[in-house]
């Protein structure tokens, strides 16, 4: 009896370690991310003007992001088409803007060109290498991104390190808002609905960043973290955390969070943020050769900052778990 006990509390356990299991599979234009072979995202990166992770799944199938420009969603407000689900960019490197995606204005696409590693286990791992390429395909930098993937009982975890590198000549990445790792929340959790300022209403979603300011107050402050969380119609609450490394420049970061649903960390919109005079205030230079590394964590959780944890969390970030 002893023994058949034993072997069903191993069953339980390996069960439950295999239901976390992240598995990555190459396909011609994405990578598909699975845990616990579901489906949780893709990272694509062909078809679109800079790669992303899209959808944002949970085990039950809840989506954490929108679906436009991925998807024709009607019930979705179909703006800024380039708040790709889940992705990092900058409005503004060496005048190029690499935020946006407007072919009149010539923006820049960050073009994938190669995968470099991927590994499957209780951590997924992917590593690829991109080009920031001008509207008439200058080269003008070049990055490593490496995104973590794991699932916990609190959530789903992605860890991203991009290395930005000076490989064509020095870099400035200047002054804006327009920028850098970024999520387009779920629709319906934005803290504001409607099209347009005209006909904004109120929204069930909340956004509280780790100095207490909250909703659109939290638009250009600095904080550790920031947490945009909101119920579902006739569903649970789901939220997003993003968490700024300590080491980062400028930490704790400003955040370019909106109540109609776009969210980033932002380290180098100072003069539009703190509105200064000197729009160059916030400017960081890279040296040629040289390179800027940038790390962020981003939680997909349910329940509001409070119940996910969100402030402990980030103490264990700071700590290296």
């Amino acid at each position: 009896m002893k023994k058949l006990l034993v072997l069903g509390l191993f069953s339980v356990v390996s069960s439950a370690f295999a239901s976390d299991e992240v598995k990555l599979t190459r396909l011609d234009d994405r990578v598909r991310i699975e845990i616990g072979g579901k489906l949780f995202s893709e990272y694509r990166f062909r078809g679109a003007p800079r790669p992303c992770l899209y959808p944002i799944l949970d085990a039950d199938g809840i989506s954490y992001t929108r679906d436009w420009p991925m998807k024709d969603n009607p019930a979705e407000i179909h703006d800024h088409d380039w708040h790709r689900s889940v992705w990092f960019g900058h409005g503004l490197v060496n005048g190029v803007d690499f935020w946006r995606e407007i072919p009149e204005k010539k923006t820049g696409s960050i073009v994938h060109a190669a995968i470099l590693e991927q590994r499957d286990g209780d951590e997924g791992l992917l590593r690829t290498r991109n080009r920031w390429q001008t509207a008439d395909d200058k080269t003008v930098l070049t990055d490593e991104t490496t995104i973590r993937f794991r699932r916990t009982s609190d959530g789903t975890w992605l860890d991203y390190e991009i290395r930005l590198k000076a490989s064509e000549g020095p870099l400035v990445f200047g002054d804006t808002e327009e920028g850098a790792m970024a999520v387009r929340v779920n629709e319906a959790i934005r803290v504001t609905q409607g099209k347009n300022k005209k006909d904004y209403r109120r929204g069930t979603g909340h956004i509280i960043n780790a100095a207490g300011d909250r909703g659109k107050p939290a638009w250009g402050k600095r904080a550790p973290w920031c947490d945009y969380y909101g119920p579902l119609p006739g569903g649970p609450t789901i939220g997003v955390a993003i968490f700024d490394h300590p080491q980062n420049p400028t930490h704790p970061t400003w955040w370019h969070v909106r109540d109609y649903g776009l969210f980033a960390a932002n380290p180098f919109g100072k003069h539009d943020f703190e509105k200064l005079k000197d729009e160059h205030a916030g400017d960081l230079r890279v040296p040629a050769g040289g390179e800027l590394v940038l790390r962020y964590r981003i939680l997909f959780h349910r329940g509001d900052e409070k119940a996910a944890h969100i402030a402990e969390h980030y103490r264990d970030y700071l700590a290296g778990k």
